[in-house]
């Protein structure tokens, strides 16, 4: 029997590429990236979103630190769109961490899911983002009352997948592996990783991906969970 519910939070219930995008929209106008022969924000924010998955899927496996990953994905965006090295500007990084957390975009039933949820089970956060931008997000969404524990990697010392962090959030929970259940966008960080660890998850998949065989259940909008809970 279900009894503690964990989810991550970015892709999950906060939403991340819809917040990113507004504020990379407000950052290209703010440095005028047109001026730099930058003439398509989408394309921008495409190359960002390309670039900043495949780096926090290298740091979810610990292949790269927090501040590789912070020093790489817009340097890396700007200079693949043909701006040189010494053009890059120096403080876009810190305006977009200081302004992303702030933005309030949830995945759509996300409030109506979590408060059903919350009358019948303690639910907690399993989150492999950066603490202090971690908790904005959760502070100016509205999310804290929602959730028991918040478990963030950072405190940790080991990101999702690593199966200590389950085992943490467990001793957090006071909760058992039997009467948990994992729920998340990540197919490694945080479906295989809860399933190694004995934990039944169930894949977030808004963009309907096709579902590997090792996942045993998916949903597509969060108000499915309704019907499941």
């Amino acid at each position: 029997m279900t009894k503690h519910i964990f989810f991550d939070l970015d892709h999950t219930i906060w939403d991340f590429d819809r917040n990113a995008q507004e504020t990379l929209l407000e950052l290209y106008e703010v440095y005028q990236l047109k001026t730099l022969g930058l003439h398509s924000a989408q394309d921008f924010i495409d190359r960002y979103t390309e670039n900043n998955h495949r780096l926090w899927a290298q740091y979810h496996l610990g292949e790269i630190s927090k501040e590789t990953l912070r020093a790489e994905r817009f340097r890396n965006t700007f200079i693949e769109l043909g701006v040189s090295p010494e053009q890059v500007p120096q403080q876009f990084e810190d305006d977009y961490v200081r302004i992303s957390p702030t933005k309030t975009n949830l995945f759509a039933g996300a409030e109506k899911v979590l408060g059903y949820l919350q009358k019948k089970y303690q639910l907690h956060i399993i989150s492999n983002g950066f603490k202090e931008t971690t908790l904005t997000k959760m502070e100016v969404s509205g999310l804290n009352p929602y959730f028991t524990q918040v478990i963030i990697s950072e405190d940790v010392g080991v990101n999702k997948p690593n199966p200590a962090i389950f085992e943490h959030a467990l001793t957090k929970a006071a909760a058992e592996k039997q009467e948990s259940i994992m729920i998340g966008d990540s197919l490694e960080a945080d479906i295989r990783g809860a399933q190694a660890f004995g934990l039944k998850a169930i894949f977030f998949n808004p963009l309907n991906v096709e579902k590997p065989a090792d996942v045993t259940w998916q949903i597509s909008n969060l108000e499915e969970l309704l019907a499941h809970f």
